[in-house]
């Protein structure tokens, strides 16, 4: 191992870069849907190991100091999201002929930026570089930092956190309810560099034993809580998830919207399940309505047609506001409609959270100047929603909605948990076919469960859908590119008790107790190294 390691120190030019580039794109196996966690006892501590050698080659400055750091973490950072992120492009060939153009953009350009994040990670780390276990612990500190800041600067893209390949079933899913997405990322980075001291150097020993710690404490609180049984529950809810496998190329097209309404109509007909009850609630994927409930009331006639008494369903439907004879332009919105069984719209929620380049162009007035459009084919460009409240079902069960990608941000679930018994996730990854993509989305989706204690019923278009309790476990779900129904009996009771406060704030603890025991190691080599 000191030999492997020696040789990896003492690389230089495009050779270390390239190694950095390599080890950032094997960490992709930690992500669903291969879940082989210990591609990160690989990839990290090669990471070190390179920056062990980040000299640079005369002395300097701090930004000479940490300009090899900076660059082998942009390497490594481009490789491990080119490696997770590259079926992003799949959405520019929907309508290849007028966004093929930017296919390099999404898929080099998303990869390129991101990896500055990991960039200012590696730099940072580099500044309060020590020897043996301290530059581990200031590592994971820096790269805790980061990734919770990757949460919302510039509009916020957490996609693919490192903490995600360190919770890969349930059983090691549970600490995201102690110490959040934050925690989890900060102390994945420190197990999975502990490897590196193998190499020689001080806290071999120590080393090894808050690696035994680290995963004691992880598999031992995961058992723990899930061998807890759930408090009695208050209510059941029965409800149905209806996954039409829609082709995008279809989905807007005037000529087959009728056919695709009326598909949907037919899922959400066909009887209960052998034992099971007619469903309370009705559920439909991300804007499943091919056509704007303005310009087709008799959809609407239709849908209450289809409800029984007291039934509801929960759709997800393109909303627009204005421009009906008033001269104003009109408003569009993505949203999620209840409608109940006489065909009335009786309450709506609005994407909050769009994504840029694809629900709405940033920088508009200047980008359009150039002549560029938004890059994700769709019917229109949406407006943002000002509020986001629960949606009350059959029975008082309020159901919290997220469109799409909003349920891949902590703290925009945790923020409302709170006012809810479950999560309800409506999204439509049709846009990047039977690609890694939606296995990710999936299991985002799950660890928000976790996170805030609740269960999550899922709907979407081409999969996946399902149902997951609030330890992630999933009850039922629907296989990629298949048309079918869920049909499902939910137990609903209190989510348990918060710890501490809370996971997102608990993690940001972690991080910074890391990041005083980092620095503080880094310091007193420092004080050793002025006393000599």
């Amino acid at each position: 191992m000191e030999r492997l390691a020696g040789r990896i120190i003492l690389l230089w030019g495009w050779r270390r870069l390239l190694l950095a580039f390599a080890a950032g794109a094997v960490l992709v196996l930690a992500q669903a849907p291969y879940d082989f966690f210990a591609a990160g006892f690989v990839s990290f501590p090669v990471l070190v190991w390179l920056l062990d050698g980040a000299s640079p080659a005369r002395p300097g400055g701090v930004v000479r100091r940490v300009l090899p750091a900076f660059a082998v973490g942009w390497w490594f950072g481009f490789g491990y999201f080119l490696a997770g992120l590259w079926w992003i492009g799949g959405a520019l060939l929907v309508e290849a002929e007028s966004f093929a153009w930017a296919l390099p953009l999404a898929v080099l350009g998303i990869p390129l930026l991101l990896a500055f994040f990991y960039a200012f990670a590696t730099a940072l780390a580099r500044l309060f570089w020590s020897d043996g276990l301290g530059r581990l612990f200031v590592l994971a500190a820096a790269f805790g930092l980061i990734e919770w800041l990757r949460t919302f600067l510039f509009t916020g893209f957490p996609w693919n956190a490192i903490g995600y390949g360190a919770m890969p079933m349930p059983l090691l899913m549970q600490s995201a309810s102690a110490v959040g997405l934050a925690g989890m990322n900060a102390l994945a980075v420190l197990l999975f560099s502990l490897p590196a001291l193998l190499a020689g150097g001080g806290g071999k020993r120590l080393g090894l034993a808050i690696g035994v710690l680290l995963v004691g404490l992880h598999a031992g609180f995961g058992y723990w809580r899930l061998s807890v049984p759930p408090a009695p529950a208050d209510k059941t809810l029965s409800l149905r998830i209806v996954q039409p496998d829609i082709d995008l190329s279809e989905k807007w097209d005037a000529g087959v919207r009728d056919r695709i309404f009326a598909s949907m109509l037919e899922l959400s007909r066909r009887p209960p399940s052998e034992g099971k009850q007619l469903p309370a609630v009705i559920v439909w994927p991300e804007t499943s309505v091919p056509f704007l409930f303005t310009d087709r009331p008799d959809a609407l006639v239709a849908i209450g047609e289809l409800l029984s008494d007291g039934q509801l369903l929960v759709t997800g439907a393109v909303r627009e506001e204005g421009g009906a004879g008033g001269g104003a332009e009109p408003r569009y919105y993505n949203s999620v409609v209840a409608i109940d069984d006489k065909g009335e719209i009786v309450d709506a929620v609005d994407k909050v959270h769009l994504v840029p380049f694809g629900e709405y162009l940033p920088f508009a007035d200047l980008l359009a100047r150039i002549g560029v459009d938004a890059f994700v084919a769709g019917p229109m460009t949406f407006e943002a929603g000002s509020e986001r409240h629960p949606l009350v079902l059959p029975g008082g069960a309020r159901a919290l909605p997220f469109i799409c990608y909003e349920v891949i941000f902590p703290e925009l679930v945790g923020a409302q948990a709170g006012v809810a018994d479950l999560l309800l996730n409506v999204t439509n990854d049709a846009w990047f076919g039977d690609t890694p993509g939606p296995y990710q989305h999936f299991r985002q989706a799950q660890i928000r469960a976790v996170e805030a204690g609740l269960p999550l019923v899922r709907a979407a278009n081409t999969g996946i859908s399902g149902v997951v309790d609030r330890s992630g476990r999933i009850h039922d779900a629907l296989a990629m590119n298949t048309a079918g129904i869920i049909d499902i009996e939910l137990p609903l009771s209190a989510p348990p008790a918060r710890i501490g406060l809370g996971p997102e704030r608990n993690g940001l603890v972690v991080v910074a107790i890391l990041g005083v025991i980092g620095v503080g190691a880094s310091l007193r080599r420092s004080v050793s190294r002025s006393r000599r």
